[in-house]
């Protein structure tokens, strides 16, 4: 991060498609948290895995020679945008191919470090009391993000560990009713003799899986 004298007065487009992008990447995931709660319906393979990693790279070498037609404060802003880009998106190809909680936490804070790093150069442009004030206002939005990225979290997790207390609280339910019905069939069976209750026994073990 530098402070230069000479900042442009024009928009560079490059460095407005890049911060769009991280821009509507981060409020998806802050407007809609659970848009990320499910993991990618199909695995992603080692092999398609190894080629996406090899798109991002190309992608931010293209980025980064764009950015270095590009001079003072312009420049180390759109760096800070392709660098944020590409974090982003290495964050997100381990979520699609090894979705985890914490693989899902990682694509937040990507962003949410992203965003800061793109912020805090565009404060640059000014200076002072502006200058901090901005300085100040990237860190708080970052430090907020990064807070719901962790209580996202804490969320997921607590909502598996009960969704795995319930599922084990019905099985346990569903055998307890099952032997409670095990016992009245055998019970029945007391009604006849010989062979008919040999019989008798011997379908209600087979009914019930007892053998």
């Amino acid at each position: 991060m530098k402070t230069h004298a000479n900042k442009p007065v024009i928009s560079i487009r490059y460095i407005a498609a890049l911060m769009t992008t991280l821009a509507s990447a981060t409020c998806i995931a802050q407007s809609n948290p659970a848009s990320m709660a499910t993991p990618p319906s199909m695995p992603m393979s080692k092999a398609a895995h190894d080629a996406q990693k090899g798109v991002i790279a190309a992608e931010y070498k293209v980025g980064k020679a764009t950015c270095k037609s590009l001079a003072d404060n312009a420049k180390d802003t759109c760096m800070a945008a392709a660098k944020g880009k590409e974090k982003v998106a290495y964050a997100e190809l381990e979520y699609a191919y090894k979705p985890s909680v914490d693989t899902r936490y990682k694509v937040r804070v990507a962003k949410a470090e992203s965003d800061y790093a793109v912020s805090r150069e565009k404060c640059d442009d000014q200076a002072g009391n502006l200058k901090d004030v901005c300085v100040k206002q990237a860190k708080a939005t970052q430090t907020s993000a990064k807070a719901d990225a962790k209580a996202q979290m804490k969320v997921v997790d607590a909502r598996n560990v009960a969704t795995e207390k319930t599922t084990a609280a019905r099985s346990d339910a569903a055998v307890e009713k099952t032997n409670a019905d095990y016992a009245v069939a055998i019970e029945k069976c007391s009604a006849f003799a010989g062979d008919a209750k040999d019989k008798c026994v011997k379908d209600s073990k087979l009914a019930f899986g007892k053998n």
